[in-house]
């Protein structure tokens, strides 16, 4: 509980009342509101906040903080400029600011947000330190771990996490930071000490409206990085390369391609799926007490993809940045596991079955370039198409498609509207539908295209044989694609043990229920 005048003046909020009432929960959505309630009223994609006050006064709420007046309810209503930025600034000085007694840091990327922060997690965990992860699949606070709903969580949510992880003694929180959290302003006030971006390719433009205003928001959480902080910026991409000079953090660079950066990857092996290269410190680098001169070191992924190798480069510059001694990184991803449904290999015997989100045009172009630098006899693709995601992603989506199809010497590809499998807010639309096939069809690639996803991954197995490789595609149609197939696989496969096909799929959280 805390007095309004005190909460406010923390969130260096002005008040134009004297009303100096007790606080005892905030609350964004009129369902969760309490008696004793300061509810802020936020405008969201789909709904207004301000249409549900007058039942949150009903409820319990006793302040409203608005963006208008609204002289029929009869609450104390303190008007602002922007209630989400507000409610930002007033969660965290609620929890009396715990991102500032943690190291904070921010990851951004069209792809590979979670692996990336997965890994950087477990760099951290294995030199001894208690660690927060915050991310599309789970909320962890040192040894808790909860479902996550939203890749960032709102910003009232975000702060109660990050309340709950001091309170366990976590010192290091690493988070994914989305381009929805920061047009909304989830973040807003968040100091990190070190941000990172990875990569970018076109995703979500029918939300952020063009690829350019993507870009800028993607871009917002380095410029808005102080200069005691350090980003990290992956050199071979041209437009994260850009930033370079337009930030006043501290920047440190890595590439795979591009030789000029500050640290890179070199001698890359990848022939067996899973790489192997050599990292070169090309620079004298300070951070915190720690010294790292020039020098060479050696890494080996235990988790297959090219993309990977990206988002191990860039883990292992946070955690140089982190202060972490090179054996414990090299240590790190030899054990490190992965994350599920990014390049997974979930079946490995006669032939392999590879699970991945296969999200946007970028994502299938790392996915399929792995792909390309493995030996196989065939390759068959099984994707879902994308739903309720606008038909500017699945047209983008389909040429990436149809160029892998030529160059790896596929006639044909499997799709599937996933109707057994999907929710209502990820049908597939035939508009979407439509220009996929369009697009698939004029490139001259062949489509079986099935309305269950079953009934896709049945038709595939029965055509996979010895030495195949078979590719589970697609990001919440598929999510249910390798629990199907390896039950398939059972059935094919007399005197196979489900138990051990299963394997793989024991900590999943999705599609696993």
């Amino acid at each position: 509980m805390i007095k309004l005048n005190e909460l406010l003046k923390k969130a260096d909020i002005k008040n134009p009342y004297n009303e100096n009432i007790d606080i005892e929960n905030i609350s964004y959505h009129s369902g969760s509101v309490k008696p004793n309630s300061l509810f802020v009223c936020i405008r969201g994609i789909k709904t207004d906040g301000h249409k549900y006050l007058q039942d949150a006064f009903n409820k319990g709420a006793i302040v409203a903080i608005v963006e208008q007046i609204d002289n029929d309810v009869d609450i104390l209503q303190i008007s602002v400029d922007d209630s989400k930025k507000t409610l930002a600034l007033i969660s965290s000085a609620f929890y009396d600011f715990p991102a500032r007694s943690m190291k904070m840091i921010g990851i951004t990327a069209t792809n590979g947000k979670t692996t990336t922060s997965y890994m950087v997690d477990s760099i951290l965990e294995n030199f001894g330190l208690k660690t927060g992860l915050i991310g599309t699949v789970v909320i962890k606070a040192d040894k808790e771990i909860i479902n996550s709903e939203l890749t960032t969580p709102q910003s009232l949510d975000l702060q109660s996490h990050l309340y709950n992880m001091k309170g366990k003694g976590v010192t290091h929180v690493t988070m994914e930071v989305s381009s929805s959290a920061l047009e909304l302003d989830r973040v807003f006030g968040i100091d990190y000490d070190i941000v990172a971006f990875n990569n970018i390719s076109r995703e979500h433009i029918d939300l952020h409206g063009s690829y350019e205003n993507y870009f800028d928001i993607k871009s917002s959480l380095l410029k808005n990085a102080s200069k005691e902080s350090f980003a990290v910026l992956n050199l071979d991409s041209k437009e994260i390369a850009s930033l370079a000079g337009k930030l006043s953090a501290q920047v440190v660079s890595f590439g795979v391609e591009n030789k000029n950066a500050d640290i890179i990857c070199s001698d890359l092996d990848i022939s067996t799926g899973r790489a192997k290269f050599t990292v070169e410190i090309k620079k004298r680098i300070k951070t915190g007490s720690t010294v790292y001169n020039p020098q060479t070191f050696n890494i080996s992924l235990s988790v297959p993809g090219y993309h990977s190798v990206y988002n191990a480069m860039a883990a292992i510059v946070i955690g140089i940045l982190c202060e972490i001694p090179i054996d414990i990184i090299q240590k790190s991803f030899m054990n490190f596991r992965g994350v599920e449904r990014r390049f997974e290999f979930i079946y490995e015997d006669d032939f392999k079955i590879i699970d991945d989100h296969f999200a946007n045009s970028g994502n299938i172009d790392v996915t399929m370039k792995t792909l390309d630098y493995m030996d196989y006899k065939n390759l068959y693709l099984i994707y879902a198409i994308r739903g309720s995601r606008g038909p500017i992603v699945n047209s983008e989506n389909a040429v990436s498609i149809a160029a892998w199809a030529k160059k790896l010497n596929m006639k044909t590809v499997t799709a599937t509207l996933s109707r057994d499998h999907t929710t209502p807010k990820d049908v597939v639309t035939d508009e979407e539908l439509n220009v996929f096939m369009k697009i698939m069809s004029e490139s001259g690639i062949a489509v079986d295209l099935y309305e269950n996803l079953e009934d896709a991954v049945e038709y595939v197995l029965n055509k996979a044989e010895k030495n195949d490789a078979v590719l589970l595609a697609g990001c919440q149609g598929m999510d249910y694609g390798a629990n199907i197939a390896l039950h398939k696989l059972a059935e094919l496969k007399p005197g196979a043990s489900l138990e051990k096909l299963m394997e793989p799929l024991k900590n999943r959280v999705c599609g696993n229920d």
